[in-house]
């Protein structure tokens, strides 16, 4: 693959064998981002399990302490007597027609849904369409819940879901390269306690194998991942 000069110029910056305590390898992304725009700032973690187990499976929910500097535009569909509270709580769309908008207009200007359990028989008939977008509502990740507010409050304050691919891989966003290496550091700390936590009972051997973080434009800096000693 040919890179253009501003990357091959960021590469050459830094020993991009060598491993990085967390600290260090964010305040590498930053320095080395040369990106015109704010580049958002993601982190690339390899888990030693086996996602086609069930009982493998590393999948949860968490509010980055420093958000993730977008904004978050959120959708939630439950009955009427939620609508206020949703709405209260700075939902941007609120109600149960915006299932059929989505069916037959494929209307998709949301980043998040939240649903009450009682309309996920009605949103699930989104299956197909949020499924592969990842933004179908699930109980892990906190979005099927009767508390529409909290959820909606959350979200609007960086919560961001962690998912295994299916090279047992989890990326995720942690901000942006503005927020600079400290912020950045809380956000990477508090995602890696969460998946920490998240180990599955049924993982064997070494389950942290290895993490990248990387800037949109920028070249992935190696994180050492000694410190989890999991």
């Amino acid at each position: 693959m040919k890179h253009g000069k501003k990357y091959s110029d960021s590469v050459k910056a830094f020993d991009t064998a060598a491993q990085f305590d967390s600290k260090d390898a964010l305040a590498t992304v930053v320095s080395v981002a040369k990106a015109k725009f704010d580049e958002t700032v993601e982190a690339h973690i390899r888990l030693g399990v086996d996602s086609r187990h069930a009982d493998q499976q590393v999948r949860g929910a968490v509010v980055l302490p420093n958000g993730t500097g977008k904004t978050v535009r959120v959708l939630v569909i439950c009955k009427p007597e939620k609508i206020e509270a949703a709405q209260a709580a700075g939902a941007d769309y609120v109600g149960e027609e915006y299932v059929q908008k989505i069916q037959s207009e494929g209307w998709m200007e949301f980043d998040v849904v939240i649903a009450t359990p009682d309309m996920m028989g009605v949103v699930g008939r989104l299956g197909k369409i949020l499924g592969p977008r990842g933004l179908m509502p699930s109980p892990k990740a906190g979005t099927v819940t009767p508390d529409v507010a909290k959820a909606v409050t959350e979200a609007k304050a960086g919560k961001i879901e962690y998912r295994l691919d299916k090279t047992n891989i989890i990326h995720c966003p942690i901000g942006k390269v503005s927020f600079g290496a400290e912020k950045l550091e809380e956000n990477f700390a508090t995602l890696m306690d969460a998946i920490v936590k998240a180990k599955p009972a049924a993982a064997k051997g070494q389950y942290i194998r290895s993490c990248v973080v990387a800037s949109t434009m920028g070249p992935g800096v190696k994180v050492s991942t000694a410190k989890y000693g999991v």
